[in-house]
């Protein structure tokens, strides 16, 4: 039996992790992106917007930005949607990152 596949996401320019967990139920790669349970999350990076989104088939979302204790910041890094589709629930309410951005980086373990 092998083990699980781990999942690492840093921003790129300041070195600070983000999510730390396994490839699943934890971390769910989904559409090229990742859905992440708040028990992976490596501190309390983000933060809400304003700004709404809306998918057809996923629901409501709100864009959050990414903000480090250090002072830097990404706009629009992430979601998280507040209002999801039932048939979707690994979408609902966890952080959603995108699986390629270049202020991100990944490692796949």
């Amino acid at each position: 039996m092998t083990d699980p596949i781990h999942i690492r996401i840093w921003h790129q320019s300041s070195g600070t992790l983000l999510v730390e967990g396994p490839k699943g139920w934890g971390i769910t790669p989904f559409e090229g992106n990742y859905y992440i349970r708040k028990k992976y999350l490596k501190g309390d990076f983000f933060r809400n917007t304003p700004i709404p989104g809306l998918c057809p088939y996923k629901g409501i979302y709100h864009w959050l930005n990414l903000e480090l204790p250090d002072g830097q910041s990404e706009e629009l890094l992430g979601w998280r949607y507040i209002i999801p589709n039932p048939l979707f629930p690994f979408v609902a309410f966890r952080l959603g990152l995108p699986g390629h951005h270049a202020a991100l980086r990944y490692e796949i373990f």
